[in-house]
């Protein structure tokens, strides 16, 4: 429920971001290849969370302190020292080291429970925040994910991911006018069966964002990549 602690999160499939429907096999092959890769990192500590694994969130409720003022709409406020924004809806996301700029749609879960992801269509190569995640801005994680290639088109929006460095910027346009001003604190590949859930949806002190593609090799049998690759980064501010 909004306004209280965010106790549950979505249980995350190995599978994340898997290829839907039928893979040309040989091009997706050429596109990873190029693909930038990050280091292989084991899922690690998951950190100070209060989260547990196995069943969905159900709205994205930042975690606000007994006794913290309220946040007027539209403004940038301190929280425990950091920035922190009222909810609101994203619109689009922009990452200049990368070349990144797109419409976001919201995307939510299955009936199996996992993360939904674009389908093939109009809006395939658009990033996606999911909506049972965090305002970007507003406390907590708040999750975008996005294609790395497509069977037709080549690579995707997300194509680059893996290229960010610590320190590089990301935009996220909300709907109340204001653009909440990321910093990349972290960028890693996890094998998907070490999918790192408490890292990516967990409870935080701060507004997180978390960007998720896929990555590693292409697993002919599975028609899938065998990795996710994660950017970590924080707000910082607001324009």
């Amino acid at each position: 429920m909004r306004g209280g602690r965010r106790n549950r999160v979505v249980s995350v499939a190995a599978g994340v971001l898997a290829a839907s429907g039928v893979i040309a096999i040989a091009l997706a092959l050429a596109a990873q290849e190029h693909a930038p890769q990050p280091p292989l990192s084991a899922a690690g500590s998951p950190g100070p969370t209060t989260v547990s694994v196995g069943a969905p969130v159900l709205a994205p409720s930042p975690p606000i302190s007994p006794g913290t003022p309220p946040i007027s709409p539209g403004t940038t406020t301190v929280f425990v020292g950091v920035p922190v924004l009222s909810p609101s809806p994203p619109l689009a996301i922009d990452i200049p080291a990368i070349g990144v700029q797109s419409e976001l749609q919201y995307l939510g879960l299955t009936a199996q429970q996992t993360l939904e992801v674009p389908v093939p269509g109009p809006h395939y190569d658009h990033a996606a925040w999911y909506k049972y995640s965090s305002t970007p801005g507003s406390i907590g994680p708040a999750v975008i994910l996005g294609h790395v290639d497509s069977v037709t088109g080549g690579p995707s929006v997300f194509f680059n991911l893996g290229a960010l460095q610590p320190g590089d910027e990301v935009l996220v346009t909300r709907a109340d006018g204001l653009v909440a001003v990321f910093s990349v604190d972290k960028v890693a590949r996890y094998p998907k069966e070490q999918f790192p859930t408490l890292l990516v949806y967990g409870n935080t002190d701060h507004a997180a964002l978390r960007l998720i593609t896929c990555g590693g090799d292409y697993d002919r049998a599975t028609g899938s990549y065998l990795d996710n690759i994660i950017v970590f980064a924080s707000l910082v501010g607001s324009r």
